[in-house]
């Protein structure tokens, strides 16, 4: 495994040296990583990256995939586009985490900013999974296609709201599903609908959480899946009556 100290390094020259590295080394560490950009962009399912740090915007951007895992934070857009591997975060993320995303899996340990999953859309085969420990801010899953957010809401205070408000905006695909049932107000108008938990989402819902406690050594007795609900698309053209002629 080859360790590269970011400290200082220019996001350019970093991700050169990063590109340069994975042509013989499959396994890459990372340390001291302060708000470069790009970092795994692009990166092939050959690849693995340990970060320690805190990594810039678009990390993992078009990645193709790689697995990445961050020790500490993360800034906005995460995953941005990504096509498939699994990313890591232990830590917090920051807004439009899974942007566009079309496959691949992403966990993150505590809480994400505004617009998580925004423009999220299934592809093919390729279905993308986001699983959040905390909560999330305004406009999760807007405008969402496709795929799957888990929000688990963990460690909350008594009155901290699992998520922001306008969850489910102009969401036309794709599931959401919360730990709890949020008020109906929350929710972007007439675009996102609760639904009855199936068993194929309970096994849905325990492989990803069994993931997710593996990954960040957590038991989490008290976390049960019955206690979810679901939320998909009221139809899959939600402004039509805007935007079109009839």
């Amino acid at each position: 495994m080859k360790t590269i100290d970011a400290l200082g390094v220019y996001y350019r020259d970093l991700n050169s040296l990063i590109d340069n590295s994975i042509k013989t080394e499959g396994d890459i560490t990372l340390k001291n990583v302060f708000g470069q950009r790009y970092i795994g962009r692009g990166l092939p399912k050959e690849a693995s990256l340990k970060i320690y740090g805190t990594p810039g915007n678009d990390m993992a951007v078009y990645m193709d995939g790689a697995e990445i895992e961050v020790f500490g934070n993360s800034q906005d857009a995460v995953g941005n586009t990504m096509n498939c591997g699994k990313i890591v975060i232990h830590g917090n993320c920051g807004d439009t985490l899974g942007y566009a995303m079309r496959g691949g899996e992403i966990y993150i340990e505590g809480n994400v900013g505004y617009r998580a999953g925004i423009h999220m859309k299934k592809y093919k085969e390729m279905n993308p999974v986001i699983v959040i420990g905390g909560k999330a801010g305004d406009f999760l899953g807007e405008y969402m296609a496709g795929g799957a957010v888990i929000l688990l809401g963990l460690n909350l205070a008594k009155d901290e709201d699992i998520i922001g408000r306008f969850c489910g905006t102009g969401m036309h695909g794709g599931v959401i599903y919360l730990n709890g049932t949020p008020d109906k107000y929350r929710f972007g108008r007439e675009t996102a609908k609760s639904v009855n938990i199936t068993t194929e989402d309970v096994l849905f819902l325990r492989k990803h959480i069994d993931f997710y406690k593996k990954s960040f050594n957590k038991r989490l007795n008290n976390l049960k899946v019955e206690s979810f609900s679901k939320y998909v698309a009221i139809n899959k053209n939600p402004y039509s009556s805007m935007y079109c002629i009839h």
